[in-house]
């Protein structure tokens, strides 16, 4: 899987999370994951999680460190066991760092307040994952925490890589950990 930050600051309006997104704008073509720094916007209308449309939950942050992650032919339970991961990955990047970080299915919390954002979905072509987390928690529409605001953690550079490439190693290993195996 390959692995990209970008450097400039991205607004994710939700309509990022689409097909060949990171291959028409940044040429990388099969699995890949990018992230990125930006506000966060998406209305209801770019909403691609209908139980967040039903209640009326559109998503806010002022700075959010963004991942988008497109993978091809697998389905899309698979793809969701893939977001589960990448949100463990970061709760294990974060805990490494001393923070008591909580889990509930795709969402990381940080005393008790919200701390990311998740979505898995299937395109006609991939899976795509969009995960964000708060850098700065004003203005958010639900109790919220931030890397920065709350955390403390500055470089989120840094940060960014360091998921990105457990992450990318990890999947590389499950795929690679498929092939020794003889069937029975």
């Amino acid at each position: 899987m390959k692995t990209y930050l970008i450097e400039e600051n991205v607004k994710y309006e939700g309509w990022q999370l689409s097909p060949h997104w990171i291959y028409k704008n940044y040429k990388m073509q099969g699995d890949a994951i990018v992230a990125f720094i930006g506000e966060c916007e998406v209305k209801l209308t770019e909403m691609v999680d209908i139980e967040d449309v039903i209640n009326n939950e559109p998503i806010y942050s002022k700075s959010m460190l963004s991942f988008i992650s497109e993978q091809f032919n697998i389905g899309l339970v698979e793809g969701v066991l893939r977001q589960r991961l990448l949100i463990c990955t970061i709760k294990e990047a974060l805990e490494k760092r001393g923070y008591k970080i909580t889990r509930n299915g795709d969402d990381l919390f940080f005393d008790g307040k919200k701390l990311t954002v998740s979505i898995a979905t299937k395109s006609a072509t991939s899976v795509l994952i969009h995960t964000g987390i708060n850098i700065d928690s004003a203005g958010a529409p639900v109790k919220a925490s931030g890397l920065k605001s709350e955390l403390g953690i500055s470089d989120i550079d840094e940060f960014a890589k360091e998921v990105m490439t457990k992450y990318a190693e990890e999947i590389d290993d499950i795929i690679l950990a498929s092939t020794k195996v003889r069937g029975v």
